[in-house]
């Protein structure tokens, strides 16, 4: 259901796969009988429309219900089934595990960054999971310190995150959040760099990204609601004093806002932001004077986004304010509201402007034209504009730490999927670029045995929709490849081409990997996600069939052998492409699938819930009611025939609650007119983002693609 970018980079990773060949053995499915959910009917009625509800009662793990444990039950006994379903395959899956962990690096670090006089980077050991968060001061050469080893900390834990570091500007406290639940909901700790004393700040309930203010004492964090998970009030506390005597210095009124706090690149603002789909607000105070009341920047406005950061004597901004894709504007430090905005960049129909990031001397633009990223350098001196080159079809760049205001280097990531993850400096006053680091591919990797492409689909409107594929060169287009389709389509997240060395496994044994860039993200501008939330959601699902139609009308693949894979809003995508068009495919793997949209979103109680208005609709609007039942999975499911289908979830998911794929399967067991596979996995121990770790996720990969492997008969 929510927008989850921790989640969304991980499941980038679980993709792609083999060439199918009659001499594969298919492989031997157990017949066992799948558990049967129990009954029990729950009306739910609105503006005259009643639906009966069978599942509904699987809620209540979380509401301590009287059925937590059949609840319990119910999600150990789909375990158990998928284990016996899959049991003929755990040799398979553990070398598949095996080949996948093998192709990482071990013993390797970070690129370092340079912050106030230290250089940071994160190390990471041999048959480690975790790593350790390190600095040296001044040069590289210098003694390193170990700020934390998180596989120390980690010890004892199926889950464990570490979050927000933030070191205080005199460099002598590190402070940061810890969720051992996988709920996001992160208790705070500062430690002591000198003495190696770390203190507990402020027990759970909190979003885990302190910061920091001038005098090395005041930090704020997000306080969220420990049922809704909203994020509702931001707290001003004193380290090392007791959490009761915090202090709110804001308060959202609106639920349907999140709210975050942050520094500017220059150290000298604090800011609060408070934003939803298509309204923001930013309040700011001197970081030298952290008892000062938070100033309003510029009052909210229907349908203006807005967010700021500081270059020299002026404050910049990001705005959509009539500017569909945005522009950068100015103003002074002393008057910000909109009548003192002026144009830095104004707004082009054919461009979308992302971001601003500012330098003492330069200013470096994040663009998306033509559904592809543009880095847009500006000299301040001089006012002179140059673009980084970037030359393959499809392809991943991003800003990289650049957490130096005075520095001339900006450093950026660059990815593609035929290219590893890598990282550059490039140094602005001279134009020289420097590679840093590319990821290593243990056991060798040549990019010149894989093709990239990127091909455009005509939807029913006529709309044309990129797909970027890649495949193992010599791949014949006869219709007889397997392929595997993935997509999101939600929040404006745009799905960019990128490298995983897991999907070798799969592009290796034949597989064409593609990505349905499909409206409701933001990949060809502001209008793509326009087109595909609230009333024209059904272009998301839409455009994914006509992807997929074309890919087997340009003989990639064929039904028999074509399969979809997306996670979150991605996995509702799922659930909607199963119910219109079941037979397009042999397989759809569905993570944490948001697919009981109608029900939750008429539930404010359910966790972030309200914040997703904008996105969805609101179902107390009768006309949104209606159009998100037409399109909601769950409602949906009909006496039919439906693809094989494998459907994950984590049983502590605060994103999309277990609940929902655990009803949704219950349903399409009791409907489905078919004999093909369907199962459900819970990671009892889990949430939204899978495993914690370098390595456990591979476990959920391997589970993946073994179960595609199967389908398409291929066991080793």
């Amino acid at each position: 259901m929510k927008n989850a970018l921790l989640f969304l980079a991980t499941l980038m990773i679980f993709s792609a796969c083999q060439k199918n060949s009659t001499t594969h053995k298919p492989y031997n499915w157990p017949t066992v009988k799948a558990p049967v959910c129990e009954k029990k009917a729950k009306e739910l009625i609105a503006f005259g429309d009643k639906r009966v509800d069978n599942y509904y009662w699987l809620d209540e793990y979380f509401r301590k219900g009287p059925d937590s444990t059949k609840v319990v039950d119910y999600l150990k006994a789909e375990n158990a089934y998928l284990d016996t379903m899959m049991s003929g395959l755990k040799p398979f899956q553990e070398n598949l595990y095996n080949e996948m962990k093998a192709r990482i690096k071990e013993k390797d670090e970070s690129v370092p960054w340079f912050r106030n006089g230290y250089y940071y980077y994160n190390r990471m050991e041999e048959g480690k999971e975790y790593y350790a968060f390190c600095r040296k001061k001044g040069s590289l050469d210098a003694k390193e310190e170990v700020l934390l080893d998180v596989n120390k900390m980690a010890e004892g834990h199926n889950y464990f995150s570490a979050s927000g570091f933030d070191v205080s500007p005199d460099n002598k406290l590190l402070a940061y959040g810890i969720d051992t639940v996988s709920r996001r909901q992160y208790t705070l700790y500062v430690k002591n760099l000198e003495t190696g004393e770390i203190t507990l700040q402020v027990a759970g309930k909190t979003s885990g990204s302190p910061v920091w203010a001038a005098d090395n004492k005041t930090m704020f964090y997000v306080w969220n609601n420990p049922q809704t998970l909203l994020t509702e009030k931001i707290m001003r506390h004193v380290c090392c004093t007791p959490e009761s005597q915090d202090k709110v210095v804001y308060t959202e009124k609106d639920p349907s806002n999140y709210i975050g706090v942050g520094r500017s690149k220059s150290d000298e603002y604090i800011f609060i932001s408070s934003s939803a789909t298509m309204s923001s607000e930013v309040r700011f105070i001197k970081s030298s004077e952290p008892d000062a009341d938070f100033k309003v920047f510029q009052p909210r406005m229907k349908d203006v986004i807005y967010s700021v950061d500081q270059l020299n004597d002026k404050f910049i901004i990001v705005t959509n304010m009539e500017a569909l894709n945005f522009r950068l504007m100015e103003c002074p430090l002393d008057k910000t509201e909109k009548a003192n905005w002026t144009d830095l960049i104004p707004h082009r129909k054919d461009v979308l402007l992302e971001g601003a990031e500012p330098f003492k001397n330069f200013l470096v633009i994040t663009e998306r034209k033509d559904g592809l990223i543009q880095l847009r350098i500006r000299d301040l001196k001089t006012g002179k504009d140059s673009y980084l080159p970037f030359e393959e079809p499809a392809y991943r760049a991003s800003l990289d730490a650049n957490p130096e205001y005075n520095s001339e280097i900006l450093r950026y990531n660059y990815t593609s999927l035929t290219t590893p993850a890598s990282v550059y400096d490039f140094n602005m006053q001279s134009g020289e670029k420097k590679l840093m680091k590319q990821q290593e591919i243990i056991g060798g990797y040549d990019k010149s045995d894989y093709v990239s492409e990127r091909l455009y689909a005509t939807a029913k409107d006529g709309t044309k929709v990129p797909i970027s594929l890649v495949y193992k060169k010599g791949t014949e287009k006869d219709g007889n490849a397997p392929l595997l389709l993935y997509g999101y389509g939600s929040y404006g997240f745009s799905m960019d081409a990128s490298f995983s060395s897991s999907r070798l496994s799969l592009l290796n044994r034949g597989f064409v990997y593609a990505i349905a860039h499909i409206r409701g993200g933001q990949e060809m501008g502001r209008s793509w996600y326009e087109d595909g939330k609230l009333m024209k959601k059904m272009n998301t699902f839409t455009d994914f069939i006509a992807c997929a139609d074309f890919l087997v009308a340009s003989k990639f693949t064929s039904p028999q052998h074509l399969y979809a894979m997306g996670g979150s809003a991605g996995g509702l995508l799922m659930g909607a492409i199963t119910n219109l068009r079941p037979d397009l495919w042999h397989g759809v793997v569905a993570q944490v699938p948001f697919v009981d949209v109608l029900t939750t979103m008429s539930d404010p109680s359910i966790p972030l819930t309200t914040n997703e208005y904008d996105e969805w609709g609101n179902p107390a609007n009768k006309d949104a009611y209606f159009y998100m039942k037409s399109y909601s999975p769950y409602d949906n499911v009909e006496k039919k025939a439906y693809p094989n289908m494998l459907v994950m979830t984590g049983l502590h998911d605060s994103q999309v609650q277990y609940f929902e794929p655990a009803k949704w399967v219950a349903k399409l067991r009791e409907m489905k007119t078919d004999n093909n596979i369907l199962l459900l996995h819970t990671d009892m121990s889990v949430g939204h983002g899978g495993a914690s770790g370098r390595f456990k996720y591979l476990k959920d990969v391997a589970l993946q693609y073994s179960f595609i492997f199967a389908l398409e008969g291929i066991t080793q």
